[in-house]
């Protein structure tokens, strides 16, 4: 069950939003019985395959149904499954628990403390592309701290994240948000990558994403912003609690809070990037405020009572 409250406005309202058209529901109906790929709903719907299209990724973007690239007769077709068969929105903030409290960082793109990155790479600022571009060691370059959006073609980087200082405070659950995507030459829709987080060199899960989009002008990119580079990623959150660990709600692995011993550490290190042994390694682009679709940085949050 997807447990939505108003504490997450921005969540909420794109689920509500991914529920308020007819196809949407229509689309969640077909699911309901067994996965679909565009085509075959396209044809059971009898809409077209762009419209379709159009409107599983305004689903997939707000975590109720997600794709998978897979191999067809004829090249590739993209798979479609439910996430969820219940919703559950509660508007009362605060909602969980009985005194909750959250604890939030934003982080932005550029303050990693650690990498290993290989080309395709490159940053960019409000001045525009940080030179040289393709170029690891401008990585280490002091002027990384003002990027705004960074990419590589494989390999990780990594932040630190202070860790809550509430006396007596007990933890209920922590998340990581960020806006990313693939990495492929110019853009390409079908490039997979198998995307892996780490938290306290604890893995937590990989999440395969399907492309690198470009399609359309990402809705912060200012107008300076190339058109053929990559334009906008999809918004995903990464949560740990008691019972394990989720991507979008949805539960990855069994890693628990316990497992990352947040007590024994001074910061939090969070980690994205590619295993080196990955079957897509696509790489990855991430954006922070001011480009992409979503105006935010790498935001930590940690739920407490």
């Amino acid at each position: 069950m997807l447990e939505l409250t108003i504490d997450e406005p921005e969540r909420l309202i794109r689920v509500a939003h991914a529920l308020s058209s007819e196809v949407r529901v229509n689309i969640l109906k077909l699911l309901h019985h067994q996965n679909e790929n565009i085509v075959d709903i396209a044809e059971k719907l009898r809409l077209p395959v762009s419209t379709v299209a159009s409107n599983v990724k305004v689903m997939e973007e707000a975590g109720i149904i997600m794709t998978e690239i897979r191999r067809a007769s004829r090249g590739t077709m993209k798979v479609c499954a439910r996430t969820f068969d219940d919703i559950h929105m509660n508007l009362s903030a605060s909602a969980g628990y009985n005194n909750p409290n959250c604890f939030q960082i934003d982080m932005p793109v550029g303050f990693f403390t650690d990498c290993d990155i290989h080309p395709t790479c490159g940053m960019i600022n409000n001045n525009g592309v940080c030179k040289p571009d393709d170029e690891p060691s401008a990585f280490f370059h002091p002027n990384r701290m003002s990027a705004q959006m960074i990419w590589f073609r494989k390999g990780f980087v990594e932040y630190r994240f202070p860790t809550l200082t509430v006396p007596n405070a007990v933890i209920h659950s922590l998340q990581f948000s960020m806006e990313l995507c693939s990495e492929a030459p110019k853009y390409d829709h079908i490039w997979p990558s198998d995307i892996t987080v780490w938290i306290n060199e604890r893995l937590i899960g990989t999440w395969t994403c399907p492309g690198d989009f470009g399609d359309r002008r990402g809705r912060l990119n200012p107008h300076w912003f190339p058109d053929y580079h990559t334009q906008y990623g999809l918004l995903k959150t990464w949560k740990v609690d008691a019972s394990g660990s989720y991507l979008d709600d949805v539960k990855i692995s069994d890693v628990a809070l316990n497992d990352l011993q947040l007590d024994r550490h001074p910061s939090i290190r969070f980690r994205v990037g590619n295993l080196p042994n990955a079957e897509h390694i696509g790489g990855i682009n991430l954006f922070g405020k001011g480009f992409g679709d979503h105006d935010q940085d790498i935001v930590m949050r940690m739920i407490y009572a």
